[in-house]
């Protein structure tokens, strides 16, 4: 659904040179993913996803979506996506209903089948109850179903989203999320989002890519990026700093132990499966006569990835 090699764009700037936003993007998105596409501010994604909905013209390389080239065959590259972006598409005092079967009229359906197809995503995104509401009426959240619905009058058959959850509240982010997945689920229609919100990315992505100064540099499962990248940790205190120091020296036996740290009677270190680690540990602890009086194992989050990638938060354009 999505194949890019080399993809760049250069950008002028004062002075009469250029910057470089992306930089060789190699990205393939097979039909019926779901797909996070991450990175920090700054980081190209944001230009990434202009190329490919032909909003931007690449400088060089290829990009073929949806199986069109996003050069030669830009009207049916649009034909055959969604986009919602950032801001709302509905008209402020349209109401609810006669905007989608106006949207469906717009790609060509009769009149029929497009109030058929109102009626059926009005149904799928929950908004049956408000569809003779004006838009600026409505929610944030119920707004957002509202751009979703309208992005799939179509049908199309690879959906891009640019922060479906911008601005909404913790229930109204959840509940567009489950809406996501179901329609998918219902459609198979392949899903391409950025988002701020890491653990959105992992609840609902079944692989995300990792943008970072206009390349991807990670690309995987979230299971997958937590296990080789971040890895579990494992912290535990002990009486006393030389006990520390044995418990430290011990970690570094540990096989595959990496990030060893003592902070005065703690200990911490990261490894790639904690659950099995642990135990063994411990009992080579026990085997030295140091006792643990605490131990602890933290499974990592999407936000470790990012800092160990990237060393910057993803909300951040600067070094941590």
């Amino acid at each position: 659904m999505i194949h890019t090699r080399r993809l760049t764009r250069h950008f002028r700037v004062k002075g009469g040179g250029t910057v470089a936003a992306v930089r060789g993007l190699d990205i393939d998105v097979e039909a019926g993913e779901l797909v996070a596409f991450l990175g920090p501010n700054g980081a190209g994604k944001s230009t990434s996803l202009r190329m490919l909905t032909t909003l931007l013209a690449p400088t060089s390389g290829t990009a073929t979506v949806a199986g069109c080239d996003v050069l030669a065959d830009q009207a049916e590259v649009r034909r055959r996506i969604g986009y919602i972006g950032q801001g709302h598409g509905a008209g402020h005092h349209f109401r609810v209903r006669d905007e989608l079967v106006t949207q469906g009229r717009c790609y060509g359906m009769s009149r029929a089948e497009s109030r058929a197809r109102a009626d059926e995503l009005l149904a799928a995104l929950d908004l049956l109850s408000l569809a003779k509401r004006p838009a600026g009426t409505l929610s944030g959240g119920q707004r957002r179903r509202l751009d979703i619905a309208i992005g799939l009058v179509h049908r199309p058959r690879l959906l891009f989203l640019d922060e479906p959850s911008t601005g909404l509240d913790p229930q109204n982010r959840a509940n567009l999320a489950g809406h996501i997945r179901r329609l998918r689920e219902e459609y198979r229609t392949t899903i391409f989002f950025t988002t701020h919100y890491l653990d959105e990315a992992d609840a609902m992505a079944e692989r995300v890519l990792i943008i970072d100064h206009g390349q991807v540099i990670a690309d995987g499962s979230p299971g997958q990026l937590k296990a080789g990248l971040a890895g579990d940790a494992i912290t535990i205190t002990v009486d006393g700093e030389l006990d520390a120091k044995r418990a430290a020296d011990l970690a570094g036996r540990v096989p595959s132990a990496r990030e060893i740290t003592t902070e005065a009677t703690t200990v911490r270190l990261r490894v790639p499966d904690g659950e099995a680690v642990l135990p063994e540990y411990l009992r080579a602890l026990d085997r030295a006569g140091v006792r643990a009086r605490t131990a602890n194992l933290t499974q990592p989050t999407l936000d470790d990835v990012f800092l160990a990638l990237t060393g910057r938060s993803i909300r951040d354009g600067s070094p941590q």
